[in-house]
């Protein structure tokens, strides 16, 4: 398994109620249709910075404030553009042309959407411990075990959660990515994504999800993490 391989692999998903933000373009929402290119050369860039990298870690489905613009799991528009309180964007893909993909001038973008571009939570989060914790982002993959979004019927701006067959794909791409990163400790975000890859035969530690109020519980179990490093 090499990258390039693998990002084909990626790039040939289609399925019902689910968005492949490296093949797929929606006229009106993304900006150009350039905008599955500029997320499938982020992803790569990513991979290509983080092949001796010690931590991967899996969520379970890739949101649409984060990955679908981004190209890059619990990774925001926002952070690429300079607007994360604390990550320079240099430390996701260094050297890089930095471009958003969500159309500003779409009536379904609101607010500081428009002028910063998407903001996920959870990236905001995830990248602000890498951030203070002084491991070097290219130390660590973060990833989803489906990799694509999965959102509501006729709704695009949404999320839901990966059914039992999307996992079941995922997963193969989980174990993909693993073999690209033979040096890396796999980290679940949230006991849902560490039943999966359990079941799976992925050996994990697990981190609470940050996200529904539980970013204090991510935090502290992250820093407990990198102090047994």
């Amino acid at each position: 398994m090499d990258i390039i391989t693998f990002m084909k692999h990626l790039h040939t998903y289609r399925a019902p109620r689910v968005f492949n933000p490296w093949r797929e373009y929606e006229p009106g929402l993304d900006i150009s249709p350039e905008a599955p290119e500029i997320r499938y050369h982020n992803l790569q860039r990513y991979l290509e910075l983080r092949l001796q990298a010690r931590y991967l870690f899996i969520a379970e489905g890739l949101g649409y404030q984060g990955g679908r613009f981004s190209g890059m799991a619990m990774t925001s528009e926002r952070i690429l553009l300079g607007y994360h309180p604390e990550v320079r964007p240099e430390e996701v893909l260094g050297e890089w042309e930095y471009r958003r993909t969500s159309n500003p001038d779409s009536p379904l973008l609101k607010g500081t959407q428009k002028t910063m571009g998407f903001n996920e939570p959870t990236a905001t989060v995830m990248w602000g411990c890498l951030h203070r914790h002084h491991l070097g982002t290219f130390d660590a993959v973060l990833w989803n075990i489906f990799p694509f979004h999965p959102h509501k019927e006729e709704c695009l701006l949404t999320n839901r959660t990966p059914e039992g067959n999307e996992l079941n794909v995922g997963i193969v791409y989980a174990k993909q990515l693993l073999e690209l990163l033979p040096h890396a400790k796999v980290v679940a975000i949230g006991q849902k994504s560490a039943t999966t890859l359990q079941k799976f035969g992925v050996p994990c530690s697990c981190v609470p999800h940050p996200s529904m109020g539980g970013a204090n519980k991510f935090k502290a179990a992250i820093a407990e993490l990198f102090e047994r490093k």
